[in-house]
């Protein structure tokens, strides 16, 4: 073992009883030494505790990895040769636990790969032993200066996610920031905005987003699913209807529209509605005003138009299923969402998103092991977003433990149809729905009523579905996480 060198502390000058006492902050931080050599371990523990810093310490890997699940430390000190458990194995322990925490690696065999393995795997910085009693302070000191600037980014990231309403869009991706910039943008102005994206992207998130950033946002935001109502019912939805309309209007009712009155309407899927409703629609959005079906009277109405859809429109357009002018009058200002095969960067932060919810949702601890994470970032997510918090949630209630390992991560390989043909994104979004719904009918235990309210769709569109999938609830027994 090569102990420090040096003295432990200077001799401080005499102090002089005129000078005025100025009050220092704090400038230590919660410090954990790892090292299976005693007295390596304890003299460096007290040298930190004399510059000011909060030391615990660990005598071996074992003992550090269990400490930093149940502990927050701003540095961890860790030799990197140890037997049983070594240096990296608590490296990646503390990059699972608290990623923000600096890691900063010992070795006494001055194989510089070894220490550029480590950094080169998320460690802060090494020291190569015997080291200075001035070096260690110093490196301490600069690996706590980063843990705190880490605190204050995420701090004003959390807070500025909030202010805007994004907290529920996740993704540090080049492509999701230049999404979030043009939210920003244009959510203050009250422009039409025309979000496209596949099926499972968070088009609705994107829209909600809009409408609390916005000058509207103490007002309503109304939600259509335009693939989930009929033309008929949708007209009357949007505009309401008088009493006497038709069959079963027993009283009159005001629509969507006025729903939004002030506020934002989100009109999603609007790819689906037939060429009649869009000529309603489109003269709806030009003049502000709209009719109850069985009236002829106008009601002027002021909302903020935001319409979402999966399909391509310009293709619509030429195979003349969708106006080309009502096109126009939604695309002013176009926002589409990158699927997430485009952003792969993103799946850790959506699949640790998902798996925190879970948690807070049932108190069940649960972490994915850095295999399980790169199965995930693999796969080419053709249900996008959605799919992937199928599979978290999957593989959260299913596993044995604690943790969720790569074998729990249950993709299933989609095989290619006769003629070497790729999958459709129609198969793809039937089997990514087929999956939610049942893992959703097996959390909350075949109620449909639950089901509907977890997957965030009505009743209605449930059975709908189920029907169209050939579910039956009876066929999922109930899962306890």
């Amino acid at each position: 073992m090569a102990d420090i060198p040096g003295r432990m502390i200077d001799p401080a000058p005499p102090e002089d009883p005129r000078a005025p006492r100025i009050a220092e902050p704090p400038t230590g931080g919660k410090v954990l030494v790892v090292d299976d050599q005693k007295n390596m371990r304890a003299t460096t523990a007290i040298l930190l505790r004399q510059a000011g810093h909060v030391v615990e310490e660990a005598e071996d890997g074992a003992s550090a990895t269990q400490r930093v699940q149940h502990e927050s430390f701003d540095v961890v000190l860790t030799d990197l040769r140890m037997p049983t458990v070594d240096g990296m194995e608590v490296l990646r322990a503390v990059q699972q636990a608290s990623p923000e925490t600096q890691v900063i690696v010992m070795t006494a065999y001055g194989t510089i790969e070894s220490a550029v393995e480590a950094i080169r795997r998320g460690a802060y910085d090494f020291l190569a032993k015997p080291f200075k009693e001035s070096e260690v302070l110093l490196r301490v000191a600069k690996a706590l200066e980063k843990r705190r600037l880490l605190g204050e980014v995420n701090l004003f990231a959390e807070e500025f996610r909030k202010r805007y309403g994004l907290e529920h869009i996740v993704g540090r991706s080049p492509a999701m920031r230049e999404v979030l910039d043009r939210v920003l943008r244009v959510a203050p102005t009250d422009a039409t905005v025309l979000v496209t994206g596949e099926s499972g992207t968070g088009k609705e998130l994107v829209a909600r987003a809009l409408h609390v950033t916005s000058r509207r946002s103490d007002k309503p935001f109304v939600p259509v699913n335009c693939a989930a109502i009929t033309d008929t019912l949708l007209e009357s939805e949007l505009f309401g209807h008088a009493r006497g309309a038709f069959t079963g209007a027993t009283r009159a009712r005001r629509g969507m529209f006025e729903e939004a009155n002030g506020g934002t309407l989100f009109i999603d899927e609007i790819g689906e509605t037939s060429p009649g409703f869009q000529a309603k629609l489109l003269r709806a959005l030009q003049e502000g005003e709209i009719r109850r079906v069985g009236e002829s009277s106008p009601v002027q109405v002021n909302v903020r138009i935001i319409a979402a859809t999966n399909q391509d429109l310009r293709r619509a357009i030429a195979e003349r299923r969708f106006r080309e002018d009502l096109f126009y009058r939604l695309n002013v200002v176009p926002l589409r969402i990158p699927p997430l095969r485009e952003r792969r960067e993103d799946v850790p932060l959506l699949a640790a998103h998902f798996l925190q919810r879970f948690v807070q949702r049932t108190g069940s601890e649960r972490v994915l092991t850095p295999e399980a994470v790169a199965s995930l970032v693999a796969h080419d997510w053709p249900g996008n977003v959605r799919e992937l918090e199928n599979i978290i949630e999957q593989a959260a209630a299913l596993c044995t433990g604690r943790e969720i390992r790569a074998a729990d991560v249950q993709i299933e390989a989609r095989a290619a149809p006769a003629g070497g043909a790729g999958v459709t994104l129609a198969d793809a979004v039937e089997d990514t729905e087929r999956r939610a719904i049942t893992a959703a009918l097996a959390r909350c235990g075949n109620d449909l009523g639950r089901v509907a309210r977890d997957l965030g769709i009505s009743g209605t569109t449930l059975w709908r579905k189920m029907k169209r999938l050939g579910i039956e609830a009876r066929e999922h027994p109930p899962v306890t996480p």
